[in-house]
């Protein structure tokens, strides 16, 4: 049973787009084909077991999924323009042309990504249908309640049927319109692989962050000219060489200044950097994504934290915040500035950040105020941080921190 389970896990991963993305093709409801895919997987569930996983699984829930849409139409159709559509869905169609994305993934990415949608609720509608987030890690991702970004989702599907949105794979010429979306999606999904905001899930969701850059690596072949492609490819792959060394033996996040560099995987460290040279050379204004790459491009070039060039690494959040002045950014500038011009000065630019339930922010400030000797006002910060935190594994490592406090 176990071995089902797992199997079932693994097709999920690899077969829910493209099932969603058939079957949305072919009835243009995105909400028939989510809640079908569904269907399908759980009818798997059930008999899998009993029957054995199918030599194609992947065909097998298609089958499934397409069969569970047409009775659903044939349940709800009213109108002759209904059992038309059932009739169509039952035969089998014609291959349909790929458009500028052959990727099934990406394409429903793209297809999702539709520049009439307001840009967050794109993202989160995307991150739903494609990247598999809940609606709590999407929450999370956005920093948003769990309520409200469900509203934003069912909003964004409302607005798809009313105004009639067409469900097409996008042209070439549709790509550009649509690839700061794009590579938000991907983003945020690589981020939910570097650190799950599930604790029941492992920390380090490594299917995610390599899916994430698989696809990446995919849009920029696409549009090698897009500088902001290759610097978010450049940024994937200096986070993920260090992947290695993130989560202890014991299950404890382990943090950039404590890491084993020895751990971080130098092929990927080298092609990450040789993307922010290429983009440096290039002349061309910088974007987030580069600037982020850039960022860690000195992160991982230093040996030993001691080396770290921290005057640089203030001056590209300069670069940063002019582009971006998300409160995010301010407190990860503000952790530069601790290094290079200490704590105090830090904790002055850290304090009144809207981002009063984010972990990160408590984090940060207990350890300045660690650093200032206020032993009892980290140690508030800290238990603050570890009510917040979302993963066991962040929360051992703020506990281990706010101990070592009450030891010292």
């Amino acid at each position: 049973m176990t071995d089902v389970g797992e199997a079932i896990a693994r097709v999920h991963r690899a077969e829910w787009a493209r099932v969603v993305a058939t079957l949305a093709r072919r009835c243009g409801d995105l909400d028939i084909a989510e809640e079908m895919a569904a269907e399908a997987f759980a009818t798997a569930v059930e008999r899998w077991p009993v029957e054995g996983v199918p030599p194609n699984p992947g065909g097998w829930l298609t089958t499934t999924a397409h069969r569970k849409a047409v009775d659903r139409l044939r349940r709800e159709a009213k109108r002759e323009e209904k059992h038309k559509e059932a009739l169509m869905l039952s035969d089998t169609p014609e291959p349909e042309p790929l458009g500028g994305v052959d990727d099934d993934r990406l394409r429903l990415i793209f297809t999702c990504c539709h520049p009439a949608l307001a840009t967050e609720a794109r993202i989160a509608l995307t991150l739903r249908m494609v990247g598999g987030l809940t609606v709590p890690e999407i929450a999370r991702a956005f920093l948003v309640q769990e309520s409200a970004m469900g509203r934003r989702i069912t909003r964004a599907k409302g607005k798809i049927k009313a105004a009639r949105i067409p469900y097409r794979v996008p042209s070439r010429e549709d790509l550009p319109a649509r690839i700061a979306g794009v590579l938000t999606v991907l983003f945020l999904i690589f981020n939910e692989g570097y650190l799950a905001s599930d604790p029941e899930k492992e920390a380090v969701r490594g299917e995610l962050t390599a899916e994430a850059i698989r696809l990446t690596r995919l849009v920029r072949a696409l549009m090698p000219a897009d500088g902001e492609v290759a610097g978010l490819l450049a940024l994937m792959l200096l986070i993920e060489a260090r992947r290695a060394a993130r989560v202890s033996a014991s299950g404890e996040l382990v943090p950039l200044d404590e890491q084993d560099r020895g751990a971080w995987d130098r092929g990927l460290i080298a092609e990450g950097h040789a993307l922010v040279r290429a983009r440096l050379a290039s002349g061309e204004a910088p974007g987030r994504f580069q600037v982020l790459a850039a960022i860690n491009a000195v992160h991982t070039d230093a040996r030993d934290i001691r080396d770290t060039d921290w005057s640089q690494v203030v001056a590209l959040y300069d670069q940063l915040v002019r582009l971006d002045r998300s409160p995010i950014v301010r407190l990860n500038r503000a952790i530069a500035v601790a290094e290079l011009d200490g704590p105090q000065v830090a904790l002055g630019q850290v304090e009144g950040l809207a981002l009063e339930d984010y972990p990160a922010l408590h984090a940060t400030r207990a350890d300045l105020l660690r650093r200032l000797g206020r032993s009892d006002e980290a140690r508030a910060a800290y238990e603050r941080a570890i009510e917040l935190a979302g993963h066991t594994a962040e929360k051992t490592y703020l506990i281990r921190r706010r101990d070592q406090l009450a030891r010292s």
